[in-house]
């Protein structure tokens, strides 16, 4: 196993054949440089998540010492909370050209709860004293609990090692629960478990015991069973529902006739989802956590509640995601730290999860919505406090309008700067100065005759007629230099009609995530909606963006670049125009740049109509590859 003097790539390749040929070396995850994985013996096979990984391991060229190989891949992890994204591994490693090693990732996985740690520093940069810190907190474990092996000299050694640990490994290292995550997973357990729970009528409960119930009992879960918030105050004294034995048992007398079985225990009849489910997370919460998660319960609002009237226009995956995102740019602690105004809240479920009541402001246009909002309040599903919601037309309105509180935070430089503008604006578009069809139902004149429209329609051309478009010009005019995290189309990075967009809007992208966009209710469309992080203090024109793809996990990444004008696909087609050679089909086009999927095919019978307008062009077997 000689390696010296080979590129990186292929480095990464001979230790896959060499040492990992009884695995799958192929998976991709993140930005790690080397992933090992079992192999799936059945192509049938699908489990509930992702393969879980053996080992996430950092390569390099030539020669390194084995702390700085680890420190790089820390913060690499750290950085992109790829351990959110994926099952972490149960081994953390790296290798150069001449040896490789290994640490168990529960030694080292408490680093990543660190608090007032810029995470957003560049790995490889090992002079920032980021690194450093880092470098110097993981030294003593990596002392303890690291086995390195050279190529050469430890070869016996390191094949006994991977065929001992990395093959008989279980998936011990899983995602740790805190405050900022415990609401989403809440989320995907009402879709994965509360089905498995053998209750055959919820409806007979309700308002004795809650969804929640259940939930907190899984969650504070040890080998033991249901564990304790600290050493003196069993927790099970304190929930209607704990879980032991492989079932729940209902604490609250007032709920027992509501068991057929005449018994204190609901058993799980889907034991194997239920396993899956929960193989994911790490349980119970780290300690520092546990009273938050439980003296914050309220967070976690009844279904029945959040399925009132538009609270699914977010889907709650999408919403759990990107207030997870925000925490990795902003830091664990950003609820504390920072405002946070949905301009377009609806019926506020884009606000579900945050608990800072006193910085959260909610407004919308309908003040139905708003109605929904103040019921939700009145019955305690909702954390948000009533004189923080309240109806505001974002386009038309003048600030003087706002509440005192929110003017205050506005009109304060400094105060405006810790402010998030979180929202998930329509997607409208107007065809035409009379008609913009909405997410829903139909809206007339509603993007054309909006004060923003006639602010801005001759600054940056069409894209006023796009709603969203609307929202953030309005926004980077007179809420200068705040955080904007929204969820739109990727329009205004890609589209040749949002050039004069782009000269006027500018700033520094931090982080942002793809989604599929007939995943929203009312939308229809096969195309990405995309959520977006912004720092408008800092003016840098948009050239290129990175987002994490998903759809139920984590897919890999994609750019989006922004073109210059009047650059066309069509000006790279024509570069395979063929007129000579016989014509096998046409390809029908749309105008000049074929972005949409619905006109652009192939055909032996176009239209009179495409023919006149040259909205075609010759497929023969010269171009047709």
């Amino acid at each position: 196993m000689k390696y010296k003097n080979i590129r990186e790539e292929e480095l990464k390749n001979k230790v896959g054949q060499d040492l990992f040929f009884a695995f799958d070396t192929t998976k991709i995850v993140g930005n790690i440089d080397f992933c090992v994985t079992h192999k799936n013996k059945s192509s049938h096979q699908v489990p509930l998540f992702e393969t879980p990984s053996l080992l996430w391991a950092e390569a390099k060229r030539g020669t390194f010492d084995m702390l700085t190989m680890v420190t790089q891949l820390v913060l690499t992890v750290g950085k992109a909370r790829t351990f959110d994204k994926f099952l972490p591994p149960a081994f953390l490693g790296a290798f150069d050209s001449e040896k490789i090693g290994f640490v168990p990732y529960n030694a080292i996985s408490d680093i990543f709860s660190m608090n007032d740690f810029n995470w957003n520093v560049t790995p490889s940069n090992h002079e920032t004293k980021e690194f450093a810190i880092v470098k110097e907190r993981i030294e003593q474990t990596l002392r303890k609990n690291h086995y390195v092996y050279n190529f050469e000299k430890d070869k016996e050694q390191l094949q006994f090692f991977i065929k001992n640990n990395i093959a008989k490994t279980t998936q011990d290292a899983k995602i740790a629960i805190d405050k900022n995550n415990f609401v989403s997973i809440y989320l995907r357990w009402l879709e994965h478990v509360k089905p498995c729970i053998d209750l055959k009528d919820w409806d007979k409960v309700k308002g004795v015991v809650l969804d929640r119930d259940f939930y907190l009992a899984d969650l504070f879960v040890d080998d033991k069973g249901t564990s304790t918030i600290d050493d003196d105050v069993p927790l099970d004294k304190e929930l209607f529902v704990v879980f032991r034995n492989g079932h729940y048992e209902i604490q609250n007398s007032d709920l027992k006739g509501f068991i057929d079985t005449g018994v204190n225990a609901i058993a799980i009849k889907d034991k194997a989802t239920y396993e899956q489910f929960w193989k994911k997370y790490k349980r119970p919460p780290l300690e520092k956590f546990r009273d938050y998660i439980n003296n914050r319960r309220d967070l976690l609002v009844p279904q029945d509640i959040r399925e009132r009237r538009g609270a699914f226009f977010t889907p709650q995956k999408w919403v759990g995601l990107s207030q997870q995102y925000i925490a990795d740019v902003l830091g664990d602690d950003w609820q504390d730290e920072y405002y946070v105004w949905d301009c377009a809240a609806g019926t506020g479920n884009l606000l579900l999860g945050l608990h800072n009541s006193y910085n959260i402001w909610a407004s919308t246009l309908d003040q139905s919505d708003v109605n929904t909002m103040h019921d939700s309040i009145a019955s305690g599903a909702s954390l948000l406090l009533k004189k923080h919601v309240f109806q505001f037309d974002f386009l038309n309105d003048d600030f003087s309008k706002l509440p005192q509180g929110l003017q205050d935070i506005i009109n304060d430089e400094e105060k405006r700067k810790k402010l998030v503008i979180y929202i998930n604006p329509p997607y409208a578009e107007a065809s035409s100065r009379d008609t913009v069809v909405g997410k829903g139902e139909n809206k007339s004149s509603v993007a054309t005759k909006s004060r923003v429209y006639g602010d801005f329609s001759n600054i940056v051309g069409t894209a006023t007629r796009e709603l969203f478009a609307q929202f953030f010009l309005r926004i980077y005019r007179d809420l200068p230099n705040v955080k904007l995290a929204s969820f739109s189309t990727l329009k205004y990075i890609s589209s040749q009609n949002f050039f004069k967009f782009k000269e006027y809007f500018k700033a520094e992208y931090l982080k942002g995530f793809i989604c599929q966009a007939d995943t929203f209710d009312n939308v229809k469309g096969k195309f990405p909606i995309g959520f977006l992080i912004w720092n408008t203090e800092n003016k840098v024109k948009i050239n290129k963006i990175v987002c994490d793809i998903f759809e139920e996990n984590y897919l890999g990444q994609k750019s989006f670049y922004s073109f210059e004008k009047n650059i066309f696909i069509i000006n790279w087609l024509r570069n395979f125009y063929d007129k000579k050679n016989e014509r096998i089909a046409y390809l029908r086009m749309q105008g000049t740049d074929m972005q949409n999927n619905q006109g652009v095919f192939f055909t032996n019978n176009p239209t009179d109509n495409d023919l006149l307008k040259k909205l075609t062009t010759n497929i023969t077997k010269n171009n047709v590859v």
